[in-house]
């Protein structure tokens, strides 16, 4: 295809996924199925030229940015208050779906290497980050649960992709030493959380000496892809390196970003999240018609084969129930037996977390990295696809309606203070400061009005905090006048510049100020 034509055909992708976006809004729908099935039905179009999804450069293209959008945004309190819990999903529960697909594959297809088979579990076992961030956009979930679904879309792409090159390279050699393999994958994923922290160091130090906005902000949206190629480089965990320095990210960016940067920085993490997300479901989409032409077309599927990829999803779907629901009755044993720290999640809140094995990106591209005489390679390539169709399909869009039938219930202890509360803490810090800076050395008071704001503003604020509901219903009446009377400014503004009184920089300094003003009274108004 030539550079032009590639172009326009990003072009036309972009086109149609803004289209199935809105389409998808429109009709209540998760906008990642929208665009799966969109992107399916679009590749068969007549005229239409194959898209090949080169493996290699989707893992490094989507992975590391959306990975780190994902560390960045993570509670990183609840993270480690639940990281047992995380590691049992994104560690235990990758090695069982693993054992149990090889299991199942090798049973429907004895012929079939058992180190392939394992090969096959290790391609679909891992729920993706991509998927779950998709999916779980337009849901409310319980913060335990919340926070043990984030935590495992972050870690268990690593697991994943490393039974994946142990059970290839026991393929191909013949050889499998499990206490290597072990010690391995124990060096890897170490080896890559420290190659995460240095990246983080690096940047840190590079961020509180860059001065320009402009150069902060693109040397944090280059993090990721740093990270990543850094691990995958000295032969570590690319994923876990990028997601430590998300992590680190999202916990110096208070201290280190300042107010501008961080406005700017997150509009534009946020519309590359975006792009980036929509275009892994669509070219995901697009990839089934490669699969089926590898196959020779549907009708030279055997129905053995048929018969195998359906047992596999199932079994996908079954071991992923099979160890929420056990780890949480081990957690109901050893509370019953006393065992203080032990906190089931219950029937509703396993429920939920056993449907919620949404696979996607790293499912699809690690078989595409199959060697020719890998046997079964073309069952892994179609189990792959099915087992992604199947799950974002079906249990994403299904998911919401899950949700409500069971009613997930929050049983974490809430904090020790809730927003309003906050919020008095803050708007108390603040007075202090201004009631001191407010007088001369000499005890003359010299910014009166001043003074007098914020504290008519610290007696709002106690009367929010005390009954927050009552108090933004009085609020929300002030604050509509106040956005009538920016309207009202940015009309004149408008006006003025129209009748050629101004100069645009004026026009842009002061809509600026205007779109900062209205943006905070939004905010505070609850939308």
């Amino acid at each position: 295809m030539h550079a032009v034509d590639a172009f326009e055909l990003v072009l036309v992708l972009l086109a149609l996924v803004v289209a199935l976006h809105w389409l998808a809004l429109k009709f209540r729908l998760p906008p990642s199925t929208a665009l799966l099935v969109g992107g399916g039905a679009l590749a068969f179009l007549p005229g239409l030229p194959a898209i090949s999804l080169d493996p290699e450069l989707a893992l490094v293209l989507f992975l590391p940015p959306l990975l780190m959008d994902g560390a960045y945004s993570t509670a990183l309190g609840r993270f480690r208050r639940h990281l047992a819990g995380i590691l049992s999903l994104a560690v235990g529960a990758v090695v069982f779906t693993t054992l149990v697909i090889g299991v199942v594959a090798h049973w429907l297809v004895p012929d079939l290497p058992w180190a392939a088979c394992f090969a096959l579990g290790a391609i679909v076992s891992p729920p993706d980050a991509v998927s779950a961030r998709a999916v779980l956009k337009g849901v409310s979930l319980p913060r335990r649960l919340a926070a043990l679904l984030e935590g495992e879309s972050l870690l268990n792409d690593a697991t994943g992709l490393i039974l994946f090159r142990f059970a290839v390279a026991a393929t191909l050699s013949g050889v499998f030493n499990a206490v290597e393999a072990l010690r391995n994958f124990a060096v890897v994923a170490v080896g890559g959380a420290v190659v995460g922290a240095g990246v983080a160091a690096i940047w840190i130090l590079a961020a509180k000496r860059l001065r320009d906005r402009t150069l902060v902000v693109v040397a944090t949206v280059l993090l990721s892809w740093a990270a990543y190629l850094a691990g995958e480089a000295v032969h570590v965990s690319g994923v876990i390196a990028t997601v430590t320095a998300g992590l680190a990210l999202g916990w110096y960016q208070h201290v280190i970003f300042s107010a501008e940067v961080r406005l700017i920085g997150n509009s534009v993490n946020h519309v590359l999240v975006f792009v980036l997300e929509a275009m892994v479901f669509m070219l995901i989409g697009f990839s089934l018609r490669g699969v089926i032409e590898r196959m020779g077309g549907i009708e030279a599927v055997p129905p053995a084969m048929i018969w195998t990829v359906f047992s596999v999803v199932a079994a996908v779907a079954v071991s992923r129930f099979a160890w929420v629901f056990g780890s949480d009755a081990i957690l109901e044993i050893a509370r019953r037996a006393g065992v203080k720290r032990a906190h089931p999640l219950g029937w509703r809140q396993a429920t939920v977390l056993g449907w919620s094995g949404m696979r996607g990106v790293v499912t699809l591209a690690v078989p595409l990295t199959l060697p020719l005489d890998m046997p079964g390679r073309d069952l892994m390539l179609v189990c792959a696809f099915s087992v992604i169709f199947a799950t974002v399909v079906l249990q994403g869009s299904s998911l919401g309606w899950l949700i409500r039938l069971v009613r997930p219930a929050d049983l974490d202890p809430p904090a020790k203070m809730d927003m309003p509360a906050t919020e008095a803490a803050m708007a108390r810090a603040r007075l202090t400061k201004v009631e001191k800076l407010a007088y001369a050395p000499d005890g003359a008071l010299i910014h009166p009005m001043l003074l007098e704001e914020y504290q008519r503003r610290m007696v709002y604020i106690e009367r929010y905090a005390q009954d927050a509901d009552a108090a933004m219903e009085k609020l929300r009446p002030h604050f509509d006048v106040l956005l009538q009377a920016i309207a009202a400014s940015r009309e004149e503004l408008i006006r003025i510049h129209r009748a050629g009184a101004i100069e645009d920089e004026v026009l842009h300094e002061l809509e600026r100020d205007l779109d900062i003003e209205e943006l905070q009274i939004t905010f505070q108004r609850g939308e």
